[in-house]
């Protein structure tokens, strides 16, 4: 099926506006390549201490130069259910590598946290940060020069992105990720989020609750819903850096086990030392970046992906907006209903058909690149094909083409909305983004007062006294990268959920984020410019009636132009935060660029020649429409 021309226009978009940028970044890959292993460029010391503490057979090979090593990058701690079963894989690495007379050595570790545990708590303020410790952390287990490959152990939120910016800047490396699958399943989302509303209302105990979390959350590997952590895995997988269908696989199953021996011999196959060398900088290129941005799209996947994608992209070169984001959605049709987005979690999403089923969808639609090179041998057609054990090994076998389950997968010819999950909003309060496909069509527009709070521990204060109007636009500011590191606010959906069941219209707008896991309510989140830059939710007083408006786009505060203008910034009056870390992080607040530019507060992307790092304001005006901002480029080119 030949590319649909709307997607075809639109890469041809963010390829012509990322041409020096990319260029650049290929230009540093070509840089790193030498003839022969890289470890063979150390100095004898060099070398010596880098297999010091192999076993004998692995130090003879390291010493000879001639074989490959794997560099194994590991997200493993056992306090996380995500993360704990990669508690065996390197060993299970180091012998499949062994097998195929080569090496692995676990190269470095990288910080792994969970937002289901820091919620609403101080530790949330170092969360979308760490997501550039992890890209640093990284970079410095690769940095050895050891390696001629590398695989990457990490699932969850912010954990998978830093990895996907560390592993771009040895781009010349051949990379595979290898996930642990999700837990399987617990009490179904809805009876869980049931309990959570009746506990907001003081209608069940903190004890009901535990028991229902406990049974939600209940064992090894990824939580169950469709959060960021599983938009994750189909995003890797959409890009072609996963093996097909090694999503969601759960930890126990002997398929888990036999996809990461297959993961390893790729990795294997693809170093520079044979004929089929394949680095992810050049296996992630534009096409690879807007097949993920089409599967979050059709899946209705994670709000934190308008803010990872775009620092993933610029870490290879390629620049992306929110307005290419905004023109996908609209576009790209959505096609399943996973919660929060519906009441199916991933387990069943899997069952219905999963990645296989929608790649496969798209693919015959014409609205995903079927033509980029992967990490499976047979390329992007392999993402359509479900992965079965025969034999002890693993083979692909053609994904059904017509869904197991139609309330949780559908195809093209009759998606559940013709359009994505995701919209951007505009207005004279900023650029933000709203999750449609969470919220019934009936709440998608609201016009209402607004409470401002610059905490959202106050509005659950005034809730309990009693102070909230009948309906509301809940404005919880001072919660952007600068101000405190963006920390999500799901702990406000139970309240907000609640007080929408109880027939109120309510919406939330914020420079915050909300969570992977957004909910039912409207939410206008990641606004920017943020408070804390002085953007215009700063000027905001409790009462002015604010209109948000999810399908036509807009979002805006109904106050006359003269006295907005006339207005000064309100000052933050959020308490101050217990430390927990928080002041090792003065310096990420302080450098970090927009939610729309991907809240990076480290050097993301190719150098400069003065070996700076590249300006992309330069390159490209961002935040603007991109239409429009690319006029001049189209015009250059003519």
């Amino acid at each position: 099926m030949s590319l649909h021309p709307q997607l075809h226009a639109i890469t041809e978009r963010i390829v012509r506006r990322s041409a020096a940028s990319r260029a650049a970044y290929l230009a540093g890959i070509d840089a790193a390549l030498r003839d022969g292993p890289f470890r063979s460029r150390l100095s004898c010391g060099n070398l010596a201490h880098g297999f010091a503490a192999c076993g004998g057979t692995d130090k003879g090979r390291l010493r000879g130069g001639v074989t490959p090593n794997l560099g194994i990058i590991t997200s493993y701690n056992d306090m996380l259910s995500a993360h704990q079963p990669f508690e065996t894989y390197p060993e299970q690495i180091r012998e499949i590598a062994r097998e195929w007379g080569a090496t692995a050595q676990v190269a470095g570790g990288v910080p792994a946290m969970c937002d289901g545990v820091t919620q609403g708590r101080g530790g949330m303020e170092l969360s979308l940060f760490s997501r550039d410790v992890i890209a640093q952390s990284t970079a410095i287990g690769l940095s050895h020069d050891m390696f001629d490959a590398a695989i990457y152990l990490g699932v969850c939120d912010k954990i998978v992105p830093g990895l996907l910016i560390g592993a771009l800047a040895f781009g010349h490396l051949p990379s595979v990720f290898v996930p642990a699958g999700p837990m399987t399943p617990g009490i179904p989302n809805k009876q869980k989020a049931e309990v959570r509303e009746r506990y907001a209302a003081g209608e069940a105990t903190r004890e009901e609750l535990l028991e229902a979390e406990a049974a939600s959350y209940h064992g090894a590997g990824t939580c169950t819903f469709y959060g960021t952590a599983n938009s994750n895995q189909v995003l890797l997988e959409a890009m072609g850096v996963q093996l097909p269908g090694a999503s969601f696989v759960n930890p126990e199953q002997t398929l888990r086990g036999a996809l990461t021996r297959e993961a390893t011999v790729r990795a294997l196959e693809m170093t520079a030392l044979g004929d089929d060398y394949r680095p992810i900088g050049r296996i992630i290129d534009e096409r690879a970046i807007i097949n993920a941005i089409v599967a979050l799209m059709a899946t209705g996947g994670s709000t934190n992906h308008t803010i990872h994608w775009i620092a993933v992209a610029r870490a290879a070169g390629i620049v992306v907006t929110w307005d290419d984001m905004d023109q996908l959605s609209q576009l790209i049709p959505l096609l399943t209903r996973v919660y929060p987005n519906g009441e199916a979690d991933v387990n069943r999403f899997a069952a219905a058909g999963g990645p296989a089923f929608v790649f496969g969808e798209l693919i015959r639609a014409g609205l995903m690149h079927g033509d980029i090179v992967t990490v499976a041998r047979g390329g992007m057609a392999d993402y359509a094909r479900e992965p079965r054990l025969q034999d002890g090994q693993v083979v692909w076998v053609d994904g059904i083409i017509r869904s197991a389950d139609e309330d949780v997968a559908r195809g093209v010819d009759n998606p559940f909305e013709s359009q994505g999950g995701l919209r951007l909003l505009r207005g004279n309060l900023g650029r933000s983004l709203i999750k449609l496909s969470a919220v019934k069509p009936q709440y998608r527009s609201i016009e209402a007062p607004a409470v401002v709070v610059d905490a959202p521990q106050v509005l659950n204060k005034l809730h309990a006294a009693g102070l909230l109007p009948q309906d509301f636009v809940a404005v919880v500011r001072y919660q952007g990268p600068r101000a405190n590191g963006m920390p999500e606010l799901h702990s406000l959906a139970p309240l907000l959920g609640l007080l929408q069941n109880q027939g109120r219209r309510v919406a939330l707008v914020t420079d915050g984020r909300l969570s992977g896991a957004s909910g039912k309510i409207p939410a206008a989140i990641h606004m920017t410019p943020e408070a804390a830059r002085g953007g215009p939710l700063g000027k905001l007083r409790e009462g002015d009636i604010i209109r948000l408006d999810g399908e036509a786009g807009t979002l805006e505060v109904l106050v006359d132009e003269a006295e907005w203008a006339a207005r000064t910034h309100a000052p933050n009056t959020a308490p101050a935060a217990n430390d927990l870390g928080r002041n090792l992080f003065a310096v990420n607040r302080l450098v970090v660029g927009p939610a729309d530019q991907g809240a990076i507060s480290i050097s993301c992307g190719p150098a400069a020649a003065d070996g700076s790092a590249w300006d992309y304001d330069a390159e490209y005006e961002l935040g603007h429409d991109a239409a429009a901002a690319d006029a001049p480029h189209e015009a250059k080119d003519a």
